[in-house]
Order: structure tokens, then C-alpha cells, then sequence
């Protein structure tokens, strides 16, 4: 319908003159007023005037068509699609409304998501700050906290010092004291000795006459009285032998008697021969045993003291006096605690390997773990059945039908028992060790009430597989480390050099010296020496202190025996060939446990 009312719609120009080419209409006073009044205006003047005008050729135009519309037979069409396209065309203009607040509250939504998002970034910037804040705060916490830290550990190292400074004083003046003392009462006894001997020479002057009076009359009846007897004897003798030889009765009944007395003595012998098996299949000691601390009848009768104290003694503990790591601490207390409520409860005994370089306290510790459990003890050498040869069956047979006979339970500790107890696959071994092997593992091939087995040795992979079989515990004695050889270094120094001092024992006196610091150096000499090796050590500061002039042991003594016994352990690693390294390779193991 654009073209019924004249907009959107391109108008044809009509000719000058009309629509029939008439001539061109003459402009009119009012247009040419007009024409000349707009060129004296501006251009935006002109546009608003234009906005103004009205042309009523299109409502002439409109009017045309109408009339010509309702003179037409399709009117009411053309009315009814003009109608259809409006409403078209309100239809398009509303879904274009629509997509517009759809596009608004898309937009509206779009601006809030953006808004969640700014604030939920402002949310984790804010977190992020609080927690750098957090964490600077707890940094300057800790950092205060680690100050105060030190400052107590330093005024606790100041008081510590100050404390050994005064024991150590305090020490200083009581040795002082001590060696003031005995050098006071060494004096008395010297002078009272003297006054005694004086006193005891001037009385043997005085009575030398009488006294030597007195034995020449000894003598003489002595001598009257062995005279008198020979006669007596002689005559009791000859009257006696008389009287037998003219009595046929009396011959005969004394050669009875002889003859009765010969069998006692032939039946004594043999119950004496029955009585000592028994005695030493229940109270004596095998000839394979060297050491025991089972009761035995003639130990009794020799040493009834030690006897006594062996009853009275009470089960201590099994690590006293030993030098250790925590680890293997544990883990042989645990064995120790083990064999003890094995005991009480009467349970089967389970066997142990003990292995490790020699020296480091493997036989020591096998007696303590009896003396702790309230068992005895037995030690025998693996290298005494070797040369027994034929009777090392009969030898080793009558070791264990021994134990089985203990009331108390018996813990028999083997040393060296790689000795006899090679492999049988690899090792050339002859048949008497052979039948000593197997004789043993008869008597081991089930765990016993009676007895515990415990076997030491320095090449444990030389055993027979059928000896690693019966082991239920394996634990390693390796050589001390740094801390264990400062620790038994000082505890064979107050043992062999502070204790003697303090005693007051002749010609042996200790110079003052910072005793922690030289103990600490020497455990660093020490590198590779085993706890027997250290023992021995201390020993010889005892022999330096006696061969010294004045009897005093100085640090320079302490230090060059040390050296020297260093020394002399590189040596003896030195002459070790190589198939001994590979044999004791423990030799140069890391940190273990030593007894002391």
C-alpha cells in the first residue's frame, strides 16, 4: 500500500507542461517568493523548513488510487492483503521487540556473570593476600619462636658449662684431697712398720740366749723321742712276727684276710669306675666343656665362698656394662627377655648365630643372657673336637646327654664352631669330623626344653646348610662406631687409669687434663679397633703409668700409647692376605654394638 499513500514509493516525474505535454506551468508569485527566500537562508534553516512542508500531490495521488481501487472488482483482495502485510508487519516488528529484551536480559545476565566473576576474582585476590599475610605472620612467629630457642639453649650451654667447670673443680679438690689422705696414711703406716720392726729387733736382742736355750732343748727330747719309738717298734715288730710264724691258725686266717681285702679293693675300683660316670653324666664336667657355671662337687669343695655367692646371686641384667646401637639394643634385650619367660614357662628354646670380626663381645654376652634368664652356662671351642679324632662322636654325645641333665636349663655357647661344623659338600673334611658333623646335628634336629644353643663364629658362610637350618636367630657384632668407641674409651679410662688413682694404689697418680677432649680425640685414633683391642688399651696405661720414673700417667703418655696402638691394628690389617679379608669381611663393617 505504499504506493496509496505515497511514501517508499518512486513518483514519476511528470514532463514540463503536464502529464499530456502541455507546456510547463509558470512558476507563481508565492513559489518564486519562496525560492528566493530560501536561497538567502542557511542550510540547516532550509533542512528545517523542508521538514515543515507538506505536498499535497501525494494525497491527490492517494485519493486517485482509492477511487480507482473501489471502482476495481479486486478491492476487497488488495484491502485484505494490505491488511495481511500489516499484520506481517506488526509481527516482524514485535519478534524484532522480543529479540531486543532478549538481547537486553542476555546482556543483563552477561553484565552479571562478568560482576560474579570481577567478585570472585576480588574473593581469591583477597584470599591469596590473607594467606601471604598468614604465612609472613607465621614465618616472623617462627622466626621468634627459633630466637627464643637459641637464646635458652645458649643460657642452658652457659649453665652447663658453668656446672661441669664446678664438678670438675669440685673433682679436682677431692682427688687432691684423697691423694693428701693417702699420702698422710702411707706415712703413718711407714712409721708405725718402723716402730714395730725396731721394737720386734730390740726384744730378739734381748732374749737371743734364752731363745737359743730353748731349742737345743727341743732338740733334745725330740731325739729321745725317736729313739724310744724305733725301740718300741722294733720290739712290738719281732714279738709279733714271733708269735705269727709259731700259730699255723693265725697264718691262715691273715692270709684270708689279705685275700678279702684285695677283692674290696677290686670291687671298690669298679664301683668307683660306675660312680664317676654317674657323677660325670650328673654333676662333673664333660672334657669338651672349658667353662661352666653349673654346679659341680669339686668346684664346691674348692671354692665354697664362690659357691655361696653363686646361690645368692640374683638374674641381672642382660646389658649391663654394653656399649651399643639403639637398634641392636633392642633387638637383643627383646632375645633376652624371650629366653627368660622361656625359662619360667618352661617353652622350647630357640637357637642363635652370633657373628662378627673377633673382639667385639660375643662370649660375654652368651653369659650374661644366661646369668639374666637363671639358666647355666657351658662354652666349648669348636677346635677341641678336631683332634679328638674317633672320640669326638663319643665326646660330643656325652656334651649333650650332660645338658639334658640340668635342672636349671643349660646355655651351651660353641666358639669358633665353623671349626667343625664345614660344609660337607664343599669342604675336604675327614670322616672323623664327618661323623662328629652329623653326631651333633642327631642331637640338634629338634628344639629342647633343656637345653639353648648358641654358636659363634667370624665366617658364618662356611657353615653346612643343614647347621643354618637349626638357627632361629641370626644377629650381627659388627665393630664400634665413632660414639661406641668414645664411650667405651671413657670407661676404660675411669675403669683402669681415674678408679686406681682414686684408690691410692702405689706409684700411680694422674696429671690434670681436659680428660673429655683427649677421650674424644682418642675415639677418632681408634678408627677400626675393636672393643677387646680398646680394653687393651687401657691396660696399657696402666704398664705406662709403672714404667714411668715419677708414677704419674700425663696426657702425652695417654696420647702416645694410643697412636701406638693404632698403629700396631693398621699393621695387623696390613698382614691380613686377601683371603682373609674375604673371609672376615666384617673386619671393616660399619657401626655395631661391642660389649665392655
Amino acid at each position: 500500500m505504499s504506493w496509496l499513500f505515497g511514501y517508499k514509493s518512486q513518483v514519476p516525474q511528470m514532463p514540463p507542461g503536464g502529464g499530456d505535454g502541455g507546456p510547463p506551468e509558470e512558476p507563481t508569485a508565492g513559489s518564486a517568493g519562496e525560492v528566493a527566500g530560501d536561497k538567502t537562508l542557511t542550510k540547516a534553516e532550509r533542512k528545517a523548513m523542508e521538514a515543515y512542508r507538506f505536498d499535497s500531490s501525494a494525497l491527490e495521488r492517494a485519493a486517485e488510487a482509492a477511487r480507482t481501487l473501489e471502482r476495481s472488482k479486486h478491492s476487497r483482495e488488495a484491502l485484505e492483503l494490505s491488511k495481511l502485510q500489516e499484520q506481517t508487519r506488526q509481527q516482524e516488528y514485535m519478534a524484532k521487540v522480543k529479540e531486543y529484551e532478549a538481547h537486553i536480559e542476555g546482556s543483563k545476565v552477561e553484565q552479571k556473570r562478568v560482576d560474579h566473576e570481577e567478585r570472585r576474582k576480588t574473593l581469591v585476590e583477597e584470599t591469596k593476600q590473607q594467606q601471604q599475610r598468614a604465612q609472613y605472620q607465621d614465618q616472623l612467629a617462627r622466626k621468634r619462636y627459633e630466637e627464643q630457642l637459641s637464646q635458652q639453649q645458649r643460657v642452658q650451654e652457659e649453665n652447663l658449662r658453668k656446672q661441669e667447670e664446678s664438678v670438675a673443680k669440685q673433682e679436682a679438690m677431692r682427688r687432691k684431697t684423697i691423694e693428701h689422705e693417702m699420702e698422710l696414711r702411707e706415712k703413718n703406716k711407714m712409721k708405725l712398720l718402723e716402730a714395730e720392726l725396731r721394737a720386734k729387733a730390740k726384744v730378739d736382742r734381748e732374749n737371743r740366749d734364752l731363745t737359743l736355750e730353748q731349742i737345743r732343748l727341743k732338740a733334745e727330747e725330740n731325739r729321745i723321742t725317736v729313739m724310744e719309738g724305733i725301740k718300741t717298734a722294733g720290739s712290738v715288730l719281732g714279738q709279733g712276727a714271733t708269735a705269727l710264724l709259731s700259730d699255723w691258725n693265725k697264718v691262715a686266717t691273715t692270709v684270708g684276710g689279705l685275700s678279702l681285702l684285695a677283692l674290696g679293693v677290686y670291687s671298690a675300683k669298679g664301683a668307683t669306675g660306675v660312680t664317676a660316670r654317674f657323677v660325670e653324666a650328673r654333676i662333673g664336667k664333660p672334657s669338651l666343656v672349658n667353662e661352666t657355671s653349673r654346679f659341680s662337687l669339686l668346684d664346691a669343695l674348692r671354692h665354697p665362698i664362690d659357691t655361696l655367692k653363686r646361690f645368692k646371686a640374683k638374674p641381672t641384667d642382660a646389658l649391663q656394662g654394653v656399649v651399643l646401637q639403639p637398634k641392636l639394643e633392642e633387638r637383643l634385650r627383646d632375645i633376652a627377655i624371650a629366653t627368660k619367660n622361656t625359662k619360667h614357662n618352661k617353652g622350647l628354646y630357640r637357637n642363635i648365630l652370633m657373628h662378627g670380626p673377633p673382639g667385639t663381645g660375643k662370649t660375654m654376652f652368651a653369659k650374661k643372657l644366661a646369668t639374666h634368664s637363671g639358666m647355666d652356662y657351658a662354652i666349648m671351642t669348636g677346635g677341641d673336637v678336631g683332634p679328638m679324632g674317633r672320640d669326638a662322636v663319643t665326646a660330643i654325645h656325652k656334651v649333650f646327654d650332660w645338658a639334658n641333665t640340668s635342672r636349671r636349663g643349660l646355655l651351651l655357647f660353641i666358639d669358633e664352631a665353623d671349626a667343625f661344623l664345614r660344609k660337607r659338600s664343599s669342604e675336604r673334611i675327614s670322616e672323623d669330623m664327618r661323623s662328629a658333623l652329623n653326631a651333633f646335628l642327631y642331637r640338634t634336629g629338634e628344639q629342647n626344653p633343656r637345653f639353648m644353643l648358641v654358636l659363634a663364629s667370624n665366617t658364618p658362610e662356611q657353615f653346612d646348610y643343614a647347621i643354618n637350618d637349626r638357627l632361629d636367630e641370626m644377629v650381627e657384632f659388627t665393630l664400634p662406631g665413632l660414639d661406641e668407641r668414645e664411650r667405651l674409651i671413657r670407661l676404660y679410662f675411669d675403669k683402669f687409669v681415674l678408679q686406681p688413682a682414686a684408690e691410692g694404689k702405689k706409684r700411680f697418680k694422674v696429671e690434670q687434663w681436659d680428660y673429655s677432649a683427649v677421650c674424644s680425640k682418642m675415639a677418632q685414633m681408634c678408627e677400626g679397633m675393636s672393643g677387646r683391642e680398646i680394653s687393651k688399651l687401657g691396660v696399657s696405661w696402666q704398664a705406662a703409668c709403672y714404667a714411668s720414673e715419677s708414677g704419674v700417667l700425663t696426657e702425652k703418655m695417654v696420647l702416645d700409647r694410643c697412636e701406638a696402638a693404632a698403629r700396631q691394628h693398621r699393621q695387623k690389617m696390613a698382614w691380613l692376605s686377601e683371603q682373609e679379608k674375604l673371609d672376615h669381611k666384617s673386619i671393616t663393617g660399619g657401626k655395631g654394638f661391642l660389649e665392655s
